[in-house]
């Protein structure tokens, strides 16, 4: 239960009682990450069901389907996906690229970045038909962006072998927590295809690609993940997902 606490109130805003955090409940922490994409994606369907009974527009239907992940995760993953597109942007060294990571001041690229991304997002949002076995499709995102970054986080090396995300993976049990996070991604895999073959499997899709772009682009650039760099996988990973389904959609309409 220590683990489950500490997993939760280190990746959501969600009311947590205060525990210590002892060595043997971090070694189990980033295994009930994903569960925290379940809680979120639970309430992203409650909007989505709520939208389409009170037949809200596409604006505002999007502006909180964008917004509710982020709330209720304190936009622990946006902040790392600034910091990272400030050092991407730097065309700096790998050294100098992981101390702007560190850094806690917001460059001009973190900015534009992140603008940039949030309007896309919304966009996404206010195109996608969220209805129906869709809607689930959508709902089950979370979980599957934070099984794939969990299971990233004990599979590839870090970058520097400090910071916050060595704190949660260094006490682990790195088979085990690989073996629990690998059941995650498959379940929620399943989940989608069982869904809809379509509409999830083109989330599926959507999230391979991102898997594929970030396993290149954090060895090539940094030489690894760090905690920042797997903040910017997930919401590149739920933006994917989202995308995905969208094109699916305007294509089988089309057809």
């Amino acid at each position: 239960m220590k683990s489950l606490i500490i997993a939760f109130a280190m990746y959501s805003k969600i009311p947590m009682p205060r525990v210590d955090w002892e060595k043997r409940a971090l070694s189990w922490a980033l295994c009930w990450f994903p569960l925290i994409g379940v809680v979120i994606g639970a309430v992203l369907y409650g909007w989505m069901a709520l939208a389409e009974l009170l037949r809200i527009g596409p604006a505002l239907f999007g502006a909180v389907a964008l917004l509710l992940p982020i709330a209720l995760s304190g936009a622990i993953h946006l902040d790392g996906f600034c910091d990272t597109c400030d050092a991407l942007s730097s065309h700096q060294s790998r050294e100098r690229k992981l101390e702007i990571l560190k850094d806690s001041h917001t460059g001009a690229f973190a900015i534009i970045c992140c603008g940039l991304y949030l309007l896309v997002f919304f966009a996404l949002w206010c195109e996608v038909e969220a209805a129906g076995s869709a809607a689930l499709v959508l709902a089950l995102g979370p979980a599957l962006s934070r099984s794939l970054s969990g299971l990233f986080a004990v599979t590839l090396p870090n970058a520097r072998g400090t910071g916050l995300l060595a704190t949660f993976t260094e006490p682990m049990d790195t088979a085990k927590a690989r073996g629990v996070l690998v059941i995650w991604v498959v379940v929620c895999a399943a989940g989608l295809l069982w869904i809809s073959p379509v509409a999830g499997g083109a989330a599926l899709l959507g999230a391979g690609l991102a898997c594929l772009y970030y396993r290149v682009m954090s060895f090539r650039q940094f030489g690894g993940v760090t905690g920042d760099l797997a903040g910017f996988f997930l919401q590149t990973c739920e933006l994917a997902m989202v995308l995905a389904v969208v094109i699916v959609q305007k294509v089988v309409a089309v057809v």
